[in-house]
């Protein structure tokens, strides 16, 4: 592949009618992607990001918790909302309250695994239900001129690989955009996702629609997968996870290495930096000690393959406060731990 192919693998993406500068997204995490988390995100180079999952049913009973999940984080211009429900008619009586969160995207989430979701006929449930996901996306597509997205998996098991029902399905209402994490819901987050199923996804859906976004999901770490990804499967666009939590400057550097550069490195002073802005950040929306506990499973990614991170890990679970966290931040940096 030559440098100006290389380059083309970071390029602006069109959603419906919206059109987004990059194409390195970060996926909705449920208890992860608040808008502290998005902030040093998007700081870091996310091109767009989703906020954690929205439950459609809290939303039409007016539950405050529920909309507390769609504010946006500051100079968040553009806002992805990720909505669960079993059902169109839920979606429905939802949309006021989701209105008022002027949504960039609207996504419909047909791949969270957990138990309490799945029992409830939402997230990867969909998977063996085409048509809800149909009469699903049609309703949105309906009653808003915002661009519908959505997000899902092969398949319930091995057994029942349904990827190209389900699209099929949203294309015909009129979806913009699908996301796969390519594994299926018996698999969770197990094993090697199958990215030769998102080639099939993108084939598939272009071939029926080449203005529809293919994106992919599932095992990006490193810059270099994002860039195999994209090389190898012909999405549109890839969306970052698992691979983000602690480490926000991979979509900056997954940008440098689409474009021909490196990943810059990153010392462990701005890495400190970073993790203790969102905790700050975290805090405005909660009490200083909820945030610190909060950030625990953030912190313990951040100091992943750290000298010494195991220690200053252990003084972290304890931490209740601001000063505490810079306390052990400054004696790692400067080697006291």
């Amino acid at each position: 592949m030559d440098a100006e192919q290389t380059r083309s693998l970071y390029h602006p993406v069109t959603i419906g009618s919206l059109t987004i500068e990059g194409n390195l997204f970060l996926a909705p995490l449920a208890g992860y992607t608040d808008r502290a988390f998005r902030s040093v995100c998007l700081e870091r180079g996310a091109s767009f990001t989703y906020t954690e999952m929205v439950s459609a049913e809290g939303l039409a009973r007016g539950s405050e918790n529920t909309e507390k999940l769609m504010s946006r984080a500051e100079r968040e211009e553009l806002l992805g909302v990720q909505i669960f429900m079993n059902d169109a008619s839920v979606a429905i009586r939802a949309l006021p309250r989701l209105l008022q969160h002027d949504p960039s995207i609207i996504d419909i989430n047909c791949g969270c695994p957990v138990p309490k979701v799945v029992k409830t006929g939402s997230g990867s449930a969909l998977m063996k239900e085409p048509q809800k996901v149909q009469e699903m996306v049609r309703a949105l597509k309906e009653y808003t001129d915002i661009p519908v997205s959505i997000k899902i998996r092969t398949g319930w098991d091995k057994n029942s690989i349904t990827f190209k029902e389900v699209a099929d399905a949203a294309l015909s209402a009129g979806v913009d955009m699908i996301t796969m994490h390519a594994r299926t819901r018996q698999e969770g987050y197990s094993g090697t996702a199958q990215w030769s199923a998102l080639t099939e996804l993108s084939h598939f859906v272009h071939n029926r629609n080449p203005r529809v976004a293919v994106f992919g999901s599932g095992d990006l770490f490193s810059p270099l997968a994002a860039k195999e990804m994209l090389k190898t499967t012909s999405v549109d666009g890839v969306m970052f996870a698992r691979g983000a939590i602690g480490n926000p400057f991979i979509f900056e550097d997954t940008r440098q290495v689409l474009t021909g550069g490196k990943a810059a490195e990153h010392d462990l002073a701005v890495r400190m930096k970073v993790m203790l802005k969102q905790l700050h950040r975290m805090g405005t929306d909660s009490s200083q000690e909820l945030a610190c506990r909060e950030m625990r499973k953030h912190a313990t990614s951040y100091l992943k393959g750290i000298p010494h991170g195991s220690r200053a890990k252990q003084e972290l679970v304890q931490a209740t406060s601001y000063a505490e966290y810079e306390q052990v931040c400054t004696r790692l940096i400067e080697g006291d731990l």
